[in-house]
């Protein structure tokens, strides 16, 4: 019965999905009478993939809500209560790989580097270096959860180092990096993620859900800037040693 509530209340996420969406078809409309006047052909193809990004969002979405949330906060729950809490930091590692690697718009824009490349850049390789980095980000998240240490000791210090690391870094790394720190936080990572460290905060003595539990995300924003950077300098090394 409540799983059938839960599918009846998908009518209110389709109404978001299309609020969402009108403004963009609108745009795209204006566009076409205006601008670029697109063949018949071209306009039922964007039609199609329109109306399949309604859906998909919907159900995505949707998912998200009565599944992923609920999952995560209940993961984290259980992590939160057991003996060894440094069992924390490797399994937040985990998850943090895990969900950024399943990102969709993290693939998108991977995709669009390798494209935009011809091929230099490798998309598996942007995949792989911010997974990796979310990853390692998130674990430090998991001991800023244990330790209640405040999140300013641990963003200052990262925009730091990634302002410096601009000077040394190739320019192309460093457009893809500050463009993937609002690609790495989507859906699944933000809601994933984000559920199962309040549900470690909410099961831990002492530690707030809010005051503890979140600012992981601004976390997660930094991890790809920093781990593209980093990859930047590697290829940077590389032209050099050719030369």
């Amino acid at each position: 019965m409540k799983e059938l509530l839960e599918f009846i209340k998908l009518g209110d996420m389709a109404l978001e999905v299309l609020l969402a969406l009108t403004p963009l078809a609108v745009f795209f409309g204006l566009f076409q009478v205006f601008l670029l006047r697109l063949s018949r052909r071209s306009l039922a193809n964007m039609a199609k993939g329109i109306l399949m990004s309604f859906f998909g969002l919907t159900l995505f979405l949707q998912g998200v809500k009565v599944g992923f949330l609920p999952a995560g906060a209940r993961i984290g729950g259980e992590l939160g209560g057991m003996e060894h809490k440094w069992l924390l930091l490797p399994i937040g590692f985990c998850f943090g790989f895990a969900a950024t690697f399943a990102e969709p718009a993290v693939r998108i824009l991977a995709g669009e580097v390798e494209k935009a490349s011809t091929g230099a850049v490798r998309a598996k390789l942007i995949i792989i270096t911010l997974s990796l980095g979310v990853a390692v980000f998130v674990a430090i998240g998991m001991v800023r959860v244990l330790t209640g240490i405040a999140l300013g000791y641990f963003v200052i210090p990262g925009y730091i180092v990634a302002i410096l690391m601009l000077r040394f870094t190739d320019q192309t790394f460093i457009s893809i990096a500050f463009d993937s720190g609002g690609v790495a936080t989507g859906p699944m990572t933000v809601t994933f993620v984000l559920a199962l460290s309040i549900g470690v905060a909410e099961a831990l003595e002492h530690r707030h859900p809010i005051l503890d539990g979140l600012g992981l995300i601004a976390l997660i924003a930094l991890a790809p800037i920093l781990s593209l950077m980093v990859l930047g300098l590697i290829y940077s090394k590389k032209e050099e040693k050719r030369k």
